[in-house]
């Protein structure tokens, strides 16, 4: 069936004003930044669209892609949904970090439990060898300085 010049004028009309309200981001509810709510729109069939005006799903297409491309998404659901990825990816990243984090601490602290644990064996052992031994220890004998005792003994001074 073919249609008049004037009703594929106004029909392509339709789907470039349903194209650039889309484009700018206004959304309808349950519908999306794609070439079914593209169709609907502009209240033409899918298959027309693809068939008849199909430059124009080509155009719109193109156009979709070029602003992905320069980060500008229409839909705000594709921009949310690009942000929690990003987030995602931020927080999967942290989450590792923490992780690597965890695991040396636990390693430091596995070490100075052991380090303390060999500690405290040493000091009971010495509190056992000094249990032992009773309250009084034996010194050391002193170096013997003849000569610093005589001295003392006849009163006299050395030289140092």
């Amino acid at each position: 069936m073919t249609i008049s010049p004037a009703k594929r004028r106004r029909t392509e009309e339709a789907i470039r004003a349903a194209m650039d309200r889309l484009l700018r981001g206004h959304i309808p509810p349950g519908g999306a930044c794609d070439i079914t709510t593209l169709a609907r729109e502009a209240d033409v069939s899918r298959a027309a669209l693809y068939r008849s005006y199909g430059h124009l799903k080509d155009e719109f297409t193109r156009r979709l892609n070029q602003m992905h491309e320069d980060g500008d998404l229409p839909d705000p659901r594709s921009a949310q949904i690009r942000r929690l990825k990003d987030e995602n990816t931020r927080l999967r990243d942290r989450l590792h970090a923490c992780e690597q984090r965890l695991a040396e601490l636990m390693e430091l602290r596995t070490s100075a439990i052991s380090r303390l644990a060999a500690q405290h064996d040493e000091i009971t052992q010495l509190r056992r060898a000094l249990a032992t031994r009773g309250n009084v220890g034996a010194l050391p004998p002193r170096p013997s300085h003849k000569t610093d005792a005589s001295a003392r003994r006849n009163g006299t001074k050395t030289e140092e």
